[in-house]
């Protein structure tokens, strides 16, 4: 049992001034109930402690999934153009967050974040085979012909080899493609490859991570069980 001011200075909520700043505004939720008193003991293992809704943790493993509007690069830190480091709540740029991979300036969609490097090898590693699922506008109409390219695995322009991968069409203009693998552009350049330049891309899946209803824009962080489930 730790007391609660204690447990959000060392989420890095801020100083102990500014945590009780926090602690007397209400938004700080114990359990689903704003407590004020920094000096009550919760079982930190147990109590699901918010920050304007959104959890926090003092240790171990943090992930956090950004549904990621255009306009902003990949990176830690760019000095001339806005990064998704910035999309970030205060609270959450004090943990040592690096994005998972990367989404190019002008792709949307689910971006994942973590302090643990063994966990982000993990997920962006060919080997590791873990999917990402993309939705995209472009040109032309996809056929059997180029879901069996895609299936087959690619190679580029530049002569660069693609794993395996699927195509689906949706339509005139519409598919859905899941790699395993992140190289530059990736989708882009594959599907250029096909004839079918893409006009629009949005990253909707990765592993059984979803965006579901989360707004562009928004961030939120994992549970200890979806965590531990990217883990596996």
């Amino acid at each position: 049992m730790d007391r609660l001011d204690k447990f959000l200075c060392d989420c890095g909520l801020g100083t102990r001034s500014q945590v009780k700043a926090l602690l007397k505004s209400g938004r700080i939720t114990v359990d689903g109930i704003a407590v004020k008193d920094g000096n009550i003991k919760i079982n930190t293992q147990a109590a699901c402690v918010c920050l304007d809704g959104e959890r926090v943790s003092a240790a171990g493993t943090v992930v956090v999934i950004l549904n990621k509007p255009a306009g902003y690069v990949t990176a830690t830190e760019d000095a001339t153009e806005p990064t998704v480091m910035q999309l970030l709540p205060t609270q959450l740029r004090k943990l040592d967050l690096k994005p998972v991979g990367r989404l190019d300036k002008q792709t949307e969609g689910l971006l994942l974040f973590t302090n643990d490097g063994e966990l982000l090898h993990r997920l962006i590693s060919p080997k590791k085979q873990v999917p990402k699922v993309y939705y995209a506008r472009h040109e032309g109409t996809a056929s059997q012909e180029d879901v069996l390219a895609f299936s087959e695995g690619l190679t580029l322009r530049d002569g660069s080899r693609c794993l395996p991968a699927k195509l689906k069409p949706l339509g005139a203009g519409e598919s859905l493609i899941s790699v395993c693998e992140g190289k530059y552009h990736q989708v882009r350049r594959m599907m250029a490859s096909r004839g079918m330049p893409v006009t629009y891309l949005e990253r909707r899946e990765e592993a059984f991570l979803k965006l579901g209803d989360l707004p562009r824009g928004a961030v939120r962080v994992l549970t200890e069980e979806e965590i531990r489930l990217l883990g596996k």
